[in-house]
């Protein structure tokens, strides 16, 4: 028995070494490195203690790019966990069994699209002059709605959020698909005896006996929210103004156009502490992993 443990370690020890390496350490750096003040090109580094810290309190950016963030991930929440969960639970009808594999295949396609295809795509679309969707809110008689969607502070990080809500859905929606192949179908032949609808059957049996996934998909759709990068820069890269600004467009443009390095890792340490706490707190309110007995 010893021999194996031993041999099982040795196993592990190549993959701890690349978690090491490749997620902690740069992690441990960020949080080093956020106290210094330094930029790319020069190698002085001045201890400054907190005041990247304190910048953070006092910088109205980042208030405007945590609401930013804060929003997607209400939304995209609501839509791509929503959408996706009533998806698979549409799929898993015996009307659709037999084109299931055809309907996935359809929904899943946009996750493997670019979406820096998909932003030039939409931001010619959104244009007020010569793009598609103006034009079309006139010919349907919503023509009132017409307006610059991303050149204005109001509109632009709903513009946003709206073009990348659907690529993920279908990722979303073979996850929750996994769960529901798993749930035993004399739970749904049972209800329907006592004259269960498929409504009735979704609300009462399906959603309670997927909740670990709903969970797993809670948290990956608000750490993706969280981290939303490709839209914003190739749509409006923060702007108009800094409107549209998130924690890593703004991260980046400190980092990469202001060059204040240290300044870049307070910020990347902010990211990672939101996104540990909202972590504890979804898995809190879901009682992930608690035994029955507990309370």
């Amino acid at each position: 028995m010893y021999k194996s443990q031993k041999r099982a370690l040795l196993y592990a020890v190549p993959g701890m070494a690349l978690v090491l390496i490749f997620v902690y350490y740069p992690l441990i750096l960020t949080f080093y490195n956020a106290f210094y003040r330094w930029n790319a090109f020069s190698p002085v580094r001045t201890f400054i203690g907190f005041e990247n810290f304190q910048r953070l309190f006092s910088d109205p950016v980042i208030g405007i790019a945590l609401t930013n963030n804060t929003l997607y991930a209400v939304i995209s929440v609501i839509f791509q966990c929503g959408l996706g969960l009533v998806l698979a639970a549409v799929l898993e009808n015996k009307m659709f069994s037999k084109f299931q594999g055809f309907f996935r295949t359809i929904y899943f396609m946009p996750v493997v699209v670019s979406f820096a295809v998909i932003g030039i795509l939409w931001q010619l679309a959104l244009h007020p002059a010569s793009g598609i969707v103006n034009p079309f809110l006139h010919l349907i008689g919503l023509g009132a709605f017409a307006q610059d969607w991303l050149g204005q502070s109001t509109t632009a990080i709903y513009s946003i959020i709206f073009v990348s809500q659907w690529q993920n859905i279908g990722y979303i929606m073979l996850l929750f698909l996994v769960a529901m192949q798993k749930i035993p179908t004399d739970y749904y032949e049972a209800a329907a005896i006592d004259g269960a609808t498929g409504i009735k059957s979704f609300f009462h049996i399906t959603i309670p006996l997927v909740k670990e996934m709903t969970l797993v998909t809670v948290v990956i759709t608000v750490i993706g929210a969280y981290r939303v990068f490709d839209e914003v820069f190739i749509m409006t890269e923060g702007g108009p103004g800094m409107s549209s600004q998130t924690l890593v467009t703004y991260m980046y443009r400190t980092g990469f156009r202001t060059d204040e390095m240290g300044y870049a890792s307070a910020i990347a340490v902010l990211m990672f502490v939101v996104l540990l706490i909202l972590t504890l707190i979804q898995i809190r309110v879901a009682g992930t992993g608690r035994s029955k007995g507990e309370g």
